[in-house]
């Protein structure tokens, strides 16, 4: 089976490197965030609640992903990358010679190669 990719682009994986600051960059301002908005609100409505440091705001983030996102297969990520390879892969076995050759056709027209 020839490769299908006609109309992947070629991708440079200098980019890579500038994911995980934005990801750490991402969780302290959001970390920030929630240590004001908990400030702000919580004391407020419950005076014997006192006030979060900046530690305790992103512990408290990690408590909520750990209590309430947990750490399963969602649907995005890798996982669903290979569903839907394992999806299109089957279709494919499925298809007849022609429709094969009509699904190509479709494809190079569509991506102008």
């Amino acid at each position: 089976m020839k490769n299908m990719d006609y109309c992947r682009p070629r991708r440079s994986w200098s980019w890579i490197f500038l994911i995980p600051p934005i990801i750490i960059a991402a969780i302290l301002v959001v970390g920030y965030v929630v240590m004001l908005l908990w400030n702000e609100i919580i004391p407020s409505l419950f005076p014997s609640v006192g006030a979060l440091t900046y530690w305790h705001a992103i512990g408290l983030l990690v408590l909520c992903k750990i209590l309430f996102g947990g750490f399963r297969k969602g649907g995005t990520g890798p996982w669903r990358h290979r569903r839907m390879h394992r999806a299109w892969k089957e279709k494919w076995m499925n298809m007849t010679d022609e429709e094969k050759t009509k699904f190509k056709e479709e494809w190079k027209a569509r991506c102008g190669r």
